[in-house]
């Protein structure tokens, strides 16, 4: 490790106001640091000048090697529910918080690593990360970026010239992501495990200032605070839902307060719309399907909410009945905004009422799931029926005059296929052109990652001799199954 001449100015608010939580760390060498991909324009708008983060300080400090001075890189201490059951000790297991940037608009942004090495809260593992797992965290989360969705942002991959144990021998690396903040569930639920009332209170204080600043003025304020993270997580899970996003591993350790998506582990894009679709090797019950991911939220917010009892109210019975109450809130507020972006890409007019455009939504849906419909392409084809087209959607569905009456009833509301085309996009992650750049990758060549990159951060403009990007996995893919990385 050695200091940096570059100017990085990396705050350590977390690692001091928070130290019961931080631990100072370090990350491992890497023997033959090597730039993969860099996010020029997020550098940008972190005040970072992209060509500094080229040079040997800049990959130094996006590996951790290299620290600016005043910097103080600590693994972050969280517990969590995994698949169900509670994990009283996980923490940052191969990641590191070098700090918080100051961003252009004056926001602070956590600055992270993941595969920086083992640590104190490893158990058991190298702390490592892969090329190709690291490359996909980038590659979705910029693709659910460029989709409006919140979400933590990538800044670079390195290759750090180090291979990892897996199945087989991988190239290593390190991503440095970006987010408003790595406060998780987890994060309140070890903090209220220990039974430290005070330290529970500097938590919540600290995620109140950093991220629901409102919440400081009301006359509960923390329980406002637990009400501006069911309104988060409920748009966020819905925004999900409305693109066909598995998340695959929603542990309440993967779930921000601030309302970010975090963790792109073994997560996909529906192909074949499927509630039931599962990715994840590791969900063999499919705890976390598609279709599971709005009730899976839920639950968790409800252990969030038992973290927060002590200050929701002295007595505990009326802090339950008050935390019941604002948990149900949740099905409400996303209900609404799943109606809400139901009707855009279904380019309904706002005089439809929520309930109509989502029994609308619900009866093609139906149409969808039972000719196995690729979700992406329908929803772009139904653009092209506003316009007059049928044949494109009609060229999807077996049952024709079910599809037909559809039609009818929807034509009658007047849908706008200007408003379904900024809603509906052409490209999407697919999960056939992911695996297919990752694996080349692996192998060292990054032109089809660096072209499927470019195409999804663009996911709405149809561009000529980009058909293949649009086009639904070939039948001989098979069933996909994505893994962690770990």
């Amino acid at each position: 490790m050695t200091t940096s001449s570059a100017t990085f100015p990396l705050a350590n608010h977390f690692a001091t106001e928070l130290s019961e939580l931080a631990l100072p760390w370090r990350s491992e060498p890497t023997p033959d640091p090597r730039l993969l991909v860099l996010n020029d324009r997020l550098a940008a708008e972190l005040g970072i000048d992209p060509d500094e983060l080229r040079g040997p300080d800049g990959v130094g400090l996006l590996t951790g090697t290299v620290v600016p001075p005043g910097a103080t890189p600590v693994a972050q201490a969280y517990a969590g529910h995994q698949f169900g059951g509670y994990s009283p000790r996980l923490g940052d297991g191969r990641a590191l918080l070098m700090g918080e940037l100051t961003d252009q608009e004056g926001r602070p942004r956590d600055l992270h690593l993941k595969g920086s090495g083992r640590t104190p809260f490893s158990r058991g593992g190298d702390g490592l990360a892969a090329v190709g797992p690291m490359l996909r965290e980038y590659l979705m989360s910029e693709a659910m970026h460029a989709l409006g969705v919140p979400t933590t942002r990538a800044l670079a991959v390195v290759a750090t010239g180090r291979d990892v144990r897996r199945d087989t021998m991988l190239p290593g690396a390190v991503l440095a992501r970006v987010a408003s903040s790595h406060l998780r569930v987890g994060t309140f639920q070890l903090v209220a495990s220990t039974g430290d009332v005070e330290l529970l209170r500097r938590v919540a204080d600290h995620a109140i200032e950093r991220h629901h600043p409102s919440a400081a003025s009301a006359e509960n304020p923390y329980r406002a605070l637990f009400e501006a993270v069911v309104a988060a997580q409920a748009d966020l899970v819905a925004r999900w839902m409305l693109l066909g996003f598995v998340h695959g591993v929603m542990n309440t350790d993967n779930m921000t307060i601030s309302g970010e998506t975090i963790d792109y582990g073994p997560c996909a894009f529906l192909d074949a719309y499927d509630p039931e679709a599962v990715f994840s090797s590791i969900d063999v019950d499919g705890r976390y399907a598609y279709g599971n991911q709005p009730v899976v939220a839920q639950w968790n917010l409800a252990r969030f909410a038992e973290t927060l009892l002590p200050l929701i109210a002295e007595d505990q019975g009326t802090a339950v009945t008050l935390a019941v109450e604002s948990l149900n809130t949740f099905p409400t507020r996303y209900a609404a905004t799943y109606a809400t972006g139901l009707r855009a890409k279904l380019g309904l007019p706002a005089t439809v009422t929520d309930t109509d455009a989502t029994k609308l939504g619900e009866e093609l849906l139906a149409l969808l799931r039972a000719s196995h419909v690729d979700w992406t392409t329908a929803f772009r084809a139904l653009g092209s029926a506003a316009r007059g087209d049928d044949e494109p959607i009609r060229g999807l569905v077996i049952d024709l005059a079910s599809l037909d009456d559809w039609l009818a009833r929807w034509r009658t509301l007047g849908p706008d296929p200007a408003a379904m085309d900024r809603t509906n996009p052409v490209y999407v992650p697919r999960n056939h052109l992911v695996e297919e750049a990752l694996d080349a990758a692996t192998a060292g060549d990054l032109d089809p990652f660096e072209r499927l990159l470019a195409v999804v951060q663009q996911p709405f403009d149809e561009r000529p001799g980009l058909e293949r990007y649009a086009a639904p996995a070939p039948e001989d893919f098979g069933r996909y199954v994505t893994y962690c990385g770990t």
